[in-house]
């Protein structure tokens, strides 16, 4: 069994109402171990894309995925999606996917507005998946999108949406002290009052505030 660092970040959440353990784990790592993740795993992830809602179940979202110990070739193609920035890190994830979404219904080929948004839940379904089973996603909206249409051929109604590092977590001395830094630092998010409203926009509802 392979022994994590003893600098593992402690990422876990400490939200103020309670929620599903998945949710208060998740994090997006940009230090990965090197240990391939197994085959059924991956599958697994992507059966929880696969049954995410959808407007009227169109299910616009589609997947390049490579493994670097699977498939090396594959593996440096999408690596090379992404940015500069990206690529530095993420050429350790032993696993890279590309997400995709269709800017059309396939029933009448009018513009799908959702599909942004129905990629993003696909993709977050996934995620959650992976932290059941030990496993961390950084999504990564720093993509190259003229070299992914180009390489990929992709059809002119499907747009790239995000580049996903996916692995088991690593060590943060593997990264630059930069990195580092963010990779250790504690994890924040607005209230909720601060993004749910009532009668008015910007006005705190009074479902949310604290009795």
């Amino acid at each position: 069994m392979e022994t994590l660092p003893a600098t593992r970040p402690q990422k876990i959440a400490d939200p103020d109402h309670e929620v599903l353990d998945v949710f208060a784990q998740r994090w997006s790592p940009r230090a990965f171990a090197d240990r391939p993740v197994e085959p059924e795993k991956i599958r697994r992830m992507l059966e929880a894309a696969r049954w995410t809602m959808s407007s009227y179940n169109e299910q616009p979202w589609r997947y390049v995925v490579a493994s670097r110990h699977e498939d090396p070739a594959g593996y440096e193609k999408l690596l090379h999606c992404l940015n500069e920035f990206n690529q530095e890190w993420a050429q350790h994830a032993p696993v890279l996917m590309m997400s995709f979404y269709k800017t059309t219904f396939s029933r009448n080929d009018r513009p799908n507005r959702c599909a942004p948004h129905d990629v993003g839940a696909a993709s977050a379904a996934l995620t959650f998946q992976a932290t059941a089973m030990d496993l961390y996603v950084h999504q990564m909206a720093g993509i190259q999108k003229d070299v992914i249409h180009e390489t990929y051929d992709v059809p002119d109604d499907f747009e790239p949406m995000a580049g996903l590092a996916v692995g088991y977590l690593g060590d943060p001395a593997m990264l630059s002290e930069g990195k580092q830094k963010s990779e250790r630092s504690p994890r924040s998010r607005k209230t909720l009052g601060e993004f749910v409203f009532g009668e008015e926009w910007g006005a705190s509802a009074e479902l949310v505030l604290d009795e």
